[in-house]
């Protein structure tokens, strides 16, 4: 039975590997089957450049330690190996070995990613040189919803011009769109998974994410952090559009808002 057990143990890194070549044969590009379709700008492109990587270097590594795993099972098979046992305590320098080889593969992916992460979380773009660009909107997480806030046509969050909408998030294409994320009341967290942005919002903390929409269309907006037990319904929409349309919607929205607002009874 030693023997069946090994080869039954060496189906699990090749099963692992059939499994992932089905998926990728004849199915390409790989985000109609992994990720949902890429719109964003180059820092989405490379992200998925990430992607491909890791699992490519962990595919390799898992596959090796499986064979590996394998050869022991063979060869030292009970049933046909007539050796007596060696039992020792360990060996210091096996010990150093696969604890050097790990750390250097996970400093080599942390290096590797340094840019990406760079131009992701750190470089906000800028509307001259040390002048950041500010935000379209700022978006608030609440169970179970996103309230969004536009800076009107003076460009600027927070005064009368604001345009207030829930779960509906509008964007110009092929521009730099940064946005201001925080918490109402739990931990949530921010996804655009066709644009690869996800930021998780923090109660008492705000945040910025930047990036840019290549393609027009309307695309989710979900919650990627279990935030209570309506976590499930938390989503919205965000739609592309060029500048014109944008601007008209804009406008459009506000003079809704405003007589919305006017039509309320005194003291609402």
């Amino acid at each position: 039975m030693g023997r069946f057990w090994s080869l039954l143990f060496l189906m699990v890194p090749i099963l692992g590997v059939l499994c992932f070549v089905w998926a990728m044969a004849g199915f390409w590009p790989m985000q109609n089957h992994w990720l949902p379709e890429n719109i964003g700008g180059a820092d989405a492109h490379a992200i998925d450049g990430l992607f491909l990587f890791i699992l490519g270097l962990t595919g390799v590594i898992f596959v090796a330690t499986g064979l590996v795993f394998f050869w022991f099972l063979w060869k030292y098979d009970a049933a046909v190996t007539t050796e007596p046992v060696k039992y020792f305590h360990g060996s210091h320098q096996l010990e150093v070995i696969w604890s050097i080889i790990p750390a250097a593969a996970l400093l080599f992916i942390a290096i590797f990613q340094m840019s990406v992460w760079a131009n992701t979380k750190i470089k906000r773009p800028e509307l001259s040189p040390g002048v950041a660009r500010p935000a379209l909107a700022e978006i608030t997480g609440r169970q179970f919803e996103w309230r969004i806030r536009y800076a009107g046509k003076d460009g600027i969050i927070g005064t009368e011009d604001d345009v207030f909408k829930v779960n509906d998030l509008h964007l110009p294409i092929n521009e730099d769109v940064v946005l201001l994320i925080k918490s109402q009341d739990v931990l949530h967290s921010f996804f655009l998974p066709h644009l690869r942005v996800k930021q998780d919002v923090v109660p008492g903390m705000q945040q910025f994410v930047w990036f840019q929409a290549k393609r027009p269309g309307t695309y989710d907006i979900v919650c990627a952090e279990l935030c209570g037990w309506g976590h499930y319904k938390m989503r919205g929409r965000f739609v592309v559009q060029n500048r014109a349309e944008f601007d008209k919607w804009l406008e459009q929205a506000w003079q809704e808002q405003e007589v919305s607002s006017f039509a309320l009874p005194a003291g609402e």
